[in-house]
C-alpha cells in the first residue's frame, strides 16, 4: 500500500460523516453548500455545548471552521486555481484521485478531526488543572508550582542545544582555529585582523576540504555550486565554528548557513543563468525608485551601496544581485551613492535609513563614514540603522575606531543610529561575538537581532536558546521572518504554522525582553505581513501535495487600495518528515497543524 493511499484510507475513516454528508449531492455547487453548512453547525455544536466541550476544543473547532469555510469557497477556487471542493466531492463519489499525495490527505484530515473536536492535542491532565476551583494563597501557590514545571521543561527544552559561550565548545574552536592557521600561514595577530579575515575567505572548494572536513553531499554540492558561479564565501574565523567532523546537529545549523545543500544544487543550476531575472523574490527592481534605493514604506528606505560581504549566507534574499563574496565591483560608485543619497534627501517622508547590501561593515572605516555623515547631514533622517552580519563572520571587524566612528554619529534626541544583526543559533555566539557587541553598546548604540527561521534552526527550543543568550549579550530579539519561496534554497523553508507555534508553546515561555521579536512574512513588492494576527492573511486552499495556499494582504489595505497576493507554503507533512530525519518526534510536534 502507497503513503497517499493509506492517509487516503485514514482520511476517509475520519471523515466519514462528512463524506456521508456530500455523498449524495448531484453537483458541485451542492457539495460546496452543504460543506460549509457542515462548518457551521459544526463550530455551533461545540459554542452551545460549552459547558460539555473543554474551551481548547472549542477554540480549535472554531479556528478550523474558519479556515474550511474559505477553503470551500468558490472565490479560493478561483484564486488558488484548485478545487479543494472538487476533491472531496470525488471522494464522497467513489471518484479516483491519483494526483493526490499524503500531505494533502494527511492536512484534511486535521482540519476535519479539530472542525468535529477530535484534534486530540491536548492531554486530559493539564499543569494548570488545579486552578479551576481555587482561589487566594492556595491558588497562587498552585500556579506557581504549575509555573516551575512548565519552566522547567522550557529550560530541559533549551539545554539541548549547546552555545559557542561554553567552555568546552571554546577549547575546540581554539583547536580548529590552530589548524586554520597553519594551514593558511598565518599568525594569532593575522587572526585578530579583519582585513586578513577578508583577504582569505574561502572560495576554493579544495581549499575548502583541507580547512574542514567535508561530508560526500556537501563537497559535491559546492562543488557544483561553484562551477556555475553561484556567490559563495566562508572567513576562516567562521570555518573555526565548525566542527572537526560534520553530523552533530549544532554543526549542522552552522554548516547549513553557508554550505549549499545538495538537494536544492538542481534549481540553482536552472536558475545559473539568469538569477537576476528570476530569484529577485521581492520585487526589489518594482520597489526602487531610483538606483541603490528601495521603498516600500512610507517612512523608511533602503540603500544598498555595497552588495557583496565577506560571507554569503546560502538563503540570501539578495542572491540574484550579489555576484560573490567580497566580488571585486559590488562598491557602487561614489557618483551613484551621491544620487541616491540626494534622492533621500528630496523625500521628506523618510526619517529612516536603512543602509545594507550587502554588508556595509565589510567597508573600510572612510568609506562607510562617508556615507553615513552624507545621510546625517539630511535634517529629516531621524534613524540610520545598518544592517550587518559580521559579529558573526567576522567580529574582528567591530574595532574601536568602527564602534567610536559610529557612535559620533549619534545625536541623542535628534539622531539614533541602531545596529541590526543577523545570528541564527546559539553556537554562532562567542565570545569574540560578545566583544564586538559590547563595543558598539558602549557607544550608545543599539543591537537588534534578525532570525531567518529556517528548518535547520527550527527545532523546539532551539530559536527559544538563541534569544535567551541575546539578551544577555545586549542585544534585543527584532524580526524572526519566514524563509523567502525560492525553489532554489526550498530545503531551508519552514512552515508559517511552525513559526506560530514557536511563538505561542515556546517563545511565550520566555522572560519578557526575550520575547519582543516580531514574525512576519515578506510579501513580494508589498513587504512585511505580520503573521500574529490572522487578519493579515487567508489560508484559501490546499495543494495535492499539502501545501497550504495563503492569500496575504497587504500591510495598507486599510490605508490604500492594494491588492493581495496568493502563495503557497511548505507542506506541514514534508516539515515533520524531514524533523525526523534528524532525530526529532513528529508527536511533539502534533499541534502544528492547527496553526493557521
Amino acid at each position: 500500500m502507497s503513503h497517499a493511499t493509506s492517509y487516503r484510507q485514514g482520511l476517509q475513516r475520519d471523515a466519514a460523516r462528512i463524506l456521508k454528508v456530500i455523498a449524495d449531492s448531484p453537483d458541485l455547487a451542492t457539495t460546496r453548500t452543504r460543506l460549509a453548512s457542515y462548518a457551521t453547525e459544526q463550530q455551533a455544536a461545540a459554542t452551545v455545548s460549552a459547558d460539555d466541550v473543554p474551551f481548547e476544543r472549542q477554540a480549535i473547532s472554531r479556528d478550523c471552521a474558519r479556515v474550511f469555510q474559505q477553503i470551500v469557497n468558490e472565490r479560493s477556487d478561483r484564486l488558488a486555481g484548485f478545487s479543494v471542493v472538487q476533491v472531496l466531492h470525488d471522494l464522497a463519489h467513489g471518484v479516483p484521485r491519483p494526483d493526490m499525495e499524503a500531505g494533502f490527505y494527511a492536512e484534511m484530515r486535521h482540519i476535519l478531526r479539530g472542525l468535529e473536536g477530535r484534534s486530540g492535542v491536548f492531554p486530559d491532565a493539564r499543569p494548570l488543572d488545579r486552578l479551576r476551583n481555587a482561589t487566594g494563597r492556595v491558588a497562587a501557590r498552585a500556579r506557581s508550582d504549575a509555573l516551575d514545571r512548565i519552566a522547567h521543561s522550557a529550560d530541559h527544552g533549551m539545554d539541548r542545544y549547546p552555545d559557542g559561550l561554553q567552555p568546552e565548545m571554546v577549547r575546540a574552536r581554539r583547536a580548529r582555529r590552530a589548524h586554520i592557521l597553519e594551514v593558511l600561514g598565518g599568525t594569532r595577530t593575522d587572526w585578530n585582523n579583519w582585513r586578513w579575515q577578508v583577504r582569505h575567505v574561502v572560495r576554493d572548494p579544495d581549499l575548502l576540504c583541507k580547512l574542514v572536513r567535508l561530508s560526500p553531499d556537501e563537497e559535491t554540492a559546492v562543488r557544483q555550486a561553484r562551477a556555475v558561479g553561484w556567490p559563495f564565501g566562508i572567513t576562516p574565523y567562521y570555518l573555526s565554528l565548525m566542527s572537526a567532523t560534520p553530523g552533530t546537529l549544532d554543526d549542522l545549523a552552522v554548516r547549513a548557513q553557508v554550505l549549499p545543500r545538495i538537494e536544492d544544487i538542481p534549481a540553482m543550476l536552472e536558475r545559473s543563468d539568469d538569477r537576476r531575472e528570476t530569484l529577485d523574490f521581492m520585487r526589489e527592481g518594482d520597489t526602487s525608485p531610483v538606483d541603490l534605493v528601495t521603498r516600500r514604506y512610507p517612512g523608511i528606505v533602503i540603500l544598498k551601496p555595497f552588495n557583496t560581504c565577506p560571507q554569503i549566507c546560502v538563503y540570501c534574499q539578495r542572491n540574484w544581485e550579489i555576484e560573490d563574496a567580497m566580488a571585486p565591483g559590488a562598491f557602487a560608485s561614489w557618483e551613484a551613492i551621491d544620487h541616491a543619497i540626494d534622492w533621500i534627501g528630496a523625500h521628506q517622508a523618510i526619517h529612516e535609513v536603512l543602509v545594507t547590501g550587502g554588508d556595509v561593515l565589510a567597508l573600510s572605516d572612510r568609506a562607510l563614514a562617508r556615507i553615513l555623515e552624507g545621510l546625517a547631514r539630511i535634517d529629516h533622517v531621524d534613524v540610520i540603522r545598518i544592517g550587518t552580519r559580521v559579529p558573526v563572520t567576522v567580529p574582528m571587524r567591530v574595532t574601536p575606531a568602527l564602534a567610536t566612528m559610529l557612535g559620533r554619529l549619534r545625536k541623542p534626541g535628534r539622531r539614533e543610529v541602531c545596529i541590526v544583526t543577523h545570528v541564527e543559533h546559539a553556537s554562532e555566539i562567542t565570545p569574540d561575538f560578545v566583544r564586538s557587541i559590547e563595543r558598539l553598546r558602549r557607544q550608545g548604540l543599539s543591537v537588534f537581532n534578525q532570525f531567518v527561521f529556517q528548518f535547520f534552526v527550527s527545532r523546539r527550543f532551539e530559536p527559544a536558546k538563541l534569544r535567551m543568550i541575546l539578551r544577555r549579550c545586549g542585544v534585543e530579539p527584532y524580526y524572526s521572518f519566514v524563509p523567502k519561496g525560492k525553489d532554489e534554497t526550498r530545503a531551508y523553508r519552514v512552515p508559517i504554522a511552525r513559526l506560530l507555534q514557536e511563538q505561542k508553546e515556546e517563545v511565550r515561555l520566555l522572560p519578557g525582553l526575550r520575547r519582543t521579536d516580531e514574525v512576519v512574512f515578506n510579501v513580494p513588492g508589498l513587504g512585511k505581513n505580520n503573521l500574529r494576527a490572522f487578519q493579515h492573511r487567508d489560508l484559501i486552499s490546499i495543494r495535492p501535495d499539502g501545501s497550504r495556499v495563503y492569500e496575504f494582504h497587504p500591510w495598507e489595505k486599510m490605508v490604500a487600495p492594494a491588492d493581495t497576493w496568493v502563495g503557497d507554503d511548505v507542506p506541514i507533512f514534508e516539515y515533520l518528515e524531514r524533523l525526523a530525519t534528524i532525530g526529532e518526534n513528529p508527536r511533539d510536534y502534533a499541534s502544528i497543524w492547527y496553526y493557521y
